[in-house]
């Protein structure tokens, strides 16, 4: 693994303060429409079950990253270490209401939601068109401000090729961005580009996205992609799949293809290294002690050396099975590491064993001998239909894992049909001697990544059930995390435009439970 200093024609850009920063979004409000219901809608419950109490669940949650916006309110995983949890309280099933948003006549799925200071929504939305970063009222979910990002490769590639699987297993472009410190999105767009967008309201009241900072990658990754203008490309194509910060404000980013590399933000010094042979789908957690990614072959644990440049702590190959499986993106783990345990020990991920998936606990430490890293294997779901593409939820010891097995793409669960679905919680034991099954769950949750709120103790799924009518029908259900039983299901409407294909659920800090669907988001929020 080389290291590769930056180039001076491709040196990282740095509009310096706000003096010199562009306006890239601004528009007047528009008002949301909703996503229209497909057929059936009369025919399904509307709600199933009884309003839960909130039981606030004792223990201990990730510690605040000094670069992140708040915990539960800063990227798909809630917090820099991939947890899952929210601090706020989500709807108890009180006479639930659903608004929805359309955000495009085809598409518009808004997949990672954060939250600014304000508690305004901060999304990222596909389109066919492209990306669109928008900000959103929490309430009404109209757009107050809106930002267009370049259009992503696979989007070329699914029109011009009448392929579009590769949209639905593409996980760059912006869908996994975070939120600052400073409510700043960090994204990497398609152009090999790390970008640090603030929003800001204007003297008339109105909204608007500027662009502060800018860092082009492309010195260091291959970037010869499709393009309206570039169909034929002769070279290497490397999308960088993720962004994160490290405890001392460094930018982290990954590719599809291996590459690991950092980005001073004073300075724009890129340092990066490649992982041959292995590839990086998912997103990666970060903690004081450094940060976790996994590959299509092993999980790593990375400092960074005075230079910047990515160092590996300790490597731990897994049993990576023989083919990707359906509901999975890719040959290996589907998951995003969890960094959890109660002194902040532990890191968890989902293998890709041929038969029966395993939940893989290991220890952090750096000086952790080989022979005990591993905490324990443990195998979850039925013989021969087991797979995540979703990260675990993780609070104190406890872990819990959903099985996606059978979802591909959105028409995958046409006319009534679901996946074998399951959710299992795990336990580390208090003496970490191994890990116990706690319950298992038979809710189908296709491929959302749940969520738990820690304030009132249920577990959110998006649940698809099969109906012998052909009704495709979609619910938000709860889940008690003490026990696994289920607590209440609350329709969201029917059809294609609402199968949410890898979005996650976030709650909200006024207690709105927000799913990324294909044609957009819906909110659910307790009336009563």
């Amino acid at each position: 693994m080389a290291t590769h200093p930056p180039r001076r024609r491709a040196r990282a850009l740095t509009l310096i303060a706000l003096a010199a920063a562009v306006l890239v979004g601004s528009a007047p409000v528009a008002q949301a429409q909703e996503i229209p219901l497909g057929l059936g809608h009369r025919l399904v419950e509307h709600y199933e079950g009884a309003p839960a109490t909130a039981r606030p669940v004792p223990g201990k949650g990730t510690a605040q990253h000094p670069y992140l916006a708040p915990n539960g309110r800063s990227g798909m995983h809630a917090d820099g270490a991939g947890s899952g949890t929210h601090p706020y309280p989500g709807p108890l099933g009180r006479d639930p209401r659903v608004d929805s948003a359309k955000i495009a006549p085809v598409g518009g799925e808004c997949a990672t939601v954060t939250f600014d200071s304000g508690g305004r929504l901060v999304t990222v939305c596909g389109t066919f068109s492209g990306f669109l970063l928008k900000l959103l009222d929490p309430r009404t979910l109209d757009t107050l401000a809106e930002y267009k990002l370049p259009q992503r490769s696979s989007t070329v590639e699914a029109i011009t090729r009448l392929d579009f699987g590769k949209i639905f297993k593409d996980t760059s472009g912006g869908a996994y961005f975070y939120l600052d410190n400073q409510d700043r999105v960090v994204l990497a767009d398609s152009r090999q580009h790390i970008q640090r967008i603030a929003h800001r309201q204007k003297r008339d009241g109105a909204w608007e996205f500027v662009v502060e900072n800018e860092w082009d990658l492309t010195s260091l990754v291959p970037h010869d992609c499709v393009t309206w203008t570039n169909l034929l490309p002769s070279g290497v194509c490397d999308p960088v799949t993720s962004v994160m910060p490290d405890w001392d404000g460094r930018i982290w980013w990954v590719t599809r293809l291996g590459r690991v590399g950092t980005v001073d933000p004073a300075t724009g010094v890129l340092r990066a290294i490649r992982l041959d042979g292995e590839e990086i789908q998912n997103s990666f957690s970060v903690a004081e002690d450094g940060v976790s990614l996994v590959t299509d072959h092993a999980l790593y644990s990375f400092e960074a050396d005075a230079d910047g440049v990515p160092r590996v702590r300790w490597r731990e190959t897994y049993d990576r099975g023989t083919g990707t499986k359906p509901g999975s993106v890719n040959q290996g783990s589907g998951t995003t590491p969890d960094l959890f345990g109660p002194h902040d020990e532990y890191v968890a991920i989902t293998d890709n064993a041929d038969d029966r998936m395993n939940v893989l606990v290991y220890r952090r430490g750096a000086g952790v001998p080989a022979a005990e890293r591993l905490v324990c294997t443990v195998p979850v779901f039925r013989p021969g239909a087991s797979t995540t593409d979703n990260s675990l939820i993780s609070w104190g010891n406890s872990l819990v894992v959903e099985n996606n097995y059978g979802y591909e793409n959105p028409s995958t669960l046409l006319l009534g049909r679901s996946v074998v679905g399951g959710a299992t919680r795990i336990d580390v034991r208090a003496d970490g001697s191994g890990c116990d099954t706690v319950w298992e769950s038979d809710v189908r949750s296709p491929s959302t990544v749940p969520k738990l709120s820690t304030a009132n103790g249920l577990l959110y799924f998006y649940e698809k059930r099969p109906h012998s009518w052909g009704i495709d029908a979609w619910y938000l259900t709860a889940v008690d995390f003490r026990t696994g039983d289920r607590v209440f299901s609350r329709f969201t409407g029917t059809g294609l435009a609402y199968d949410n294909n890898w979005a996650p659920i976030t709650l909200g800090p006024d207690g709105t439970a927000y799913i990324g669907v294909f044609n957009g988001i819906v909110a659910v929020r307790d009336s009563a």
